[in-house]
């Protein structure tokens, strides 16, 4: 059973979905007519769902029941919005002041929709069943614990697939492959407590500031020899605060960080490492430390038979040339929380065409897709959907 006969007829309702909800984005879990857009759509093509019953109520979750018995199978798709005041001059530019898809999570539901079509048209042939989850507030970290504690669909799923546009593939590229893809992302808040004093006594003080720069030197130095250099791992300090007179010396500072890599071992003495070097900073000019660790988010690492399935998929919609093969990025991904305890597969749906301004990076103001990849994308869901429940491998 092949979707590819199915691009171009739903190419422009893809396309017309992905204008809709880029010109009315809504925040992490303030996704209110989002979710009631989803709902609507799928109410259209006779698709049950549900809407979650917790607050704050927002994400659908679709199932289609295909009609031979089989295994399920989820596809996942995130449906916030950043806080980016738009600075693209289209048709279907954001209407809600400072807030956009600069993320596209757009289209991501566009194409969920589009596969939805494409499987509702073949329901009858499928061995199984598919949820369809439309998830809220993956830009904070949130959404995808969420949505598992929604019902029993996370229990049932056997496999889930997911994808994300990407704008540093070529349009026209899908990158599905195995191993590590997205990396782990924790924060860390460190506040260092030293004792104020004048500028011109500086022996009666600690100074907090020249503490915590040395605390942020020997954070860098904590990759470099305590990590084997073939481990991909960062330490990233990205605010420091401390001081508020030319002629006072600080008694206190506050750092606050992101630490990523894909490697579940060190996320599990990362933050030991980090107490220790700190430690010692500090015991070294006489100062106290507290260090505030949160793990936000683990590795994303596809499963390799899944990536196969998801392989296998993109070549029969889109052709062999189709299949990219991409580094994988430092950037964090919460469908990584679906992966851990589930086998499944993140692709990368490439958008990049400098031809139409649809270059700059993710996040950005001016950020566009190229959105003649969609349908190739939502294809990609479906093929993947019916293949793993056909059990190819």
């Amino acid at each position: 059973m092949n979707v590819k006969n199915l691009i171009e007829k739903n190419k422009d309702y893809i396309v017309e979905m992905r204008r809709y909800f880029h010109m009315h984005p809504e925040l992490s879990f303030e996704e209110f007519e989002t979710t009631k857009k989803i709902a609507e759509e799928l109410e259209k093509m006779g698709i049950p769902y549900e809407i979650p019953t917790e607050e704050p109520k927002t994400g659908v979750i679709g199932v289609i029941k295909g009609g031979k018995p089989g295994k399920t199978v989820a596809l996942r798709a995130d449906i916030d919005a950043l806080n980016v005041t738009e600075k693209n001059d289209v048709e279907y530019k954001s209407q809600n002041v400072g807030k956009m898809h600069a993320c596209g999570h757009d289209t991501h539901m566009a194409m969920l929709l589009g596969a939805a079509k494409m499987l509702k048209e073949v329901q009858e042939d499928l061995c199984g069943k598919v949820y369809l989850i439309f998830q809220p507030a993956e830009e904070v970290g949130l959404g995808a614990k969420y949505m598992i504690r929604q019902g029993n669909w996370f229990e049932e799923t056997d496999n889930i697939y997911g994808s994300h546009i990407w704008s540093g593939v070529e349009a026209g590229k899908i990158s599905v492959e195995a191993g590590d893809r997205m990396a782990a992302a924790d924060m860390f808040k460190i506040k260092i407590k030293g004792k104020s004093g004048h500028g011109s006594l500086p022996n009666e003080t600690v100074d907090a500031v020249v503490v915590g720069s040395a605390v942020v030197q020997a954070l860098q130095q904590l990759v470099s020899r305590n990590y084997s250099p073939l481990d991909s791992v960062t330490v990233t300090v990205g605010s420091f605060h401390s001081g508020n007179r030319f002629n006072i010396i600080a008694g206190e500072a506050e750092m606050e960080g992101t630490n990523r890599y894909f490697s579940r071992e060190i996320g599990e003495r990362i933050e030991s490492d980090m107490r220790r070097v700190i430690k010692g900073v500090c015991d070294a000019y006489g100062a106290t430390y507290e260090l505030e660790y949160k793990y936000i988010l683990g590795p994303t690492i596809n499963e390799e038979k899944s990536s196969k399935i998801a392989e296998k998929a993109v070549e029969k919609v889109a052709g062999k040339d189709a299949v990219a093969s991409m580094q994988k990025t430092t950037g964090g991904e919460d469908f990584s929380f679906y992966l851990e305890k589930k086998p499944g597969c993140f692709g990368f749906v490439g958008c990049r065409n400098s031809k139409i301004g649809a270059d700059y990076p993710h996040h950005n103001e001016r950020f566009n897709v190229d959105e003649s990849v969609l349908a190739k994308g939502a294809a990609t869901y479906a093929q993947y959907a019916i293949d793993f429940l056909n059990g190819e491998n």
